[in-house]
């Protein structure tokens, strides 16, 4: 299978030009920066610099996951509008691309995120759930829109193809991502709880992650939105007690919400709000998580290190 990624470069797309490579599988990534695509995915990985030069290869599948990092930046005006270019406007252009080949990929996989629903402490909520009304909720409503114009219009035109749309939750994983950032402060006894540590965190190991992508590429009977979270989510204040545990450090601090509000502005909302996700169509499809419990993810990461 020729596979496609955007996004290749970042923290999860280098996990998946790993995987699939180990498999047999041929890669190429969509780079700003071509020339470092093989030191940082691996020298069997191509790269393409422009989106149009799509049209000179036939690709089997298409993984799109490119997007400016959310937190890194205050969410000002600008900043909305360049989210939402790096995800709905490149995810439209790539769309309008693959639709000028006689023959697409079979499948594309879209980038989202449990985002998607909003911020909710009250009940669980799958694939079933509507969107909700944030900033957040809109940017992945709007992603995912783009991404599902590619089945309609390739129906449209006689070919028969399947989009998935992956709502990821926090993926674990220490080369980055937030539990890179939470290590360090809580090996140093400094870590604790956020706000009032009652809000939802729905996670996923970085190794259940990519098995389920690849399920979801390899399976034809797969389409829609699929919830990239583990069975057990936790609140922020158990997340903490865990980890510290773990770590076998003390996790007695706490930053109050006024102080991350002050600091963050409205970006506050991703640390302090959560929602109780369930992977209710990966259950369906008998999907094993090897690691189902946050104990086990945690303690496999911290000592594989």
């Amino acid at each position: 299978m020729h596979v496609l990624i955007t996004g290749g470069t970042g923290l999860i797309g280098q996990r998946l030009c790993e995987a699939l490579i180990a498999r047999g599988d041929a890669v190429t990534v969509l780079s700003r920066r071509p020339h470092q695509v093989p030191q940082i995915c691996g020298p069997q990985v191509k790269a393409i610099a422009h989106i149009d030069q799509i049209a000179e290869y036939d690709f089997d599948a298409v993984i799109n996951l490119a997007g400016a990092p959310i937190v890194d930046a205050a969410w000002t005006e600008t900043r909305k509008k360049e989210l939402l270019a790096s995800r709905v406007s490149l995810t439209r252009n790539l769309v309008e691309q693959l639709l000028r080949k006689a023959r697409g990929p079979k499948v594309f996989i879209s980038g989202s995120a449990i985002g998607y629903y909003g911020n909710s402490n009250a009940v669980e909520l799958s694939e079933a759930t509507p969107s909700g009304n944030d900033f957040s909720a809109q940017l992945c409503r709007d992603w995912e829109a783009e991404a599902m114009r590619y089945a309609d219009q390739a129906q449209q035109q006689g070919q028969d193809v399947r989009v998935v749309l992956l709502r990821t939750g926090l993926v674990l994983d220490p080369r980055g991502g937030v539990l890179k950032k939470m290590l360090l402060p809580f090996r140093l006894g400094l870590g604790g709880k956020l706000g009032h540590g009652r809000q939802w965190m729905s996670w996923i190991h970085h190794v259940d992650y990519l098995q389920a992508v690849l399920r979801l590429l390899d399976d034809e009977a797969c389409s829609g939105p699929y919830n990239l979270v583990a069975p057990q989510p936790v609140s922020n204040a158990t997340f903490t007690q865990c980890l510290a545990q773990v770590l076998r450090r003390p996790a007695i601090f706490s930053t109050p919400a006024f102080v991350l509000n002050s600091l963050l502005g409205e970006r506050a909302v991703l640390l302090l709000e959560g929602a109780h996700i369930v992977p209710s169509k990966l259950l369906a499809l008998r999907f094993r998580f090897q690691f189902q419990d946050l104990n086990s993810a945690l303690t496999q990461i911290i000592h594989a290190e």
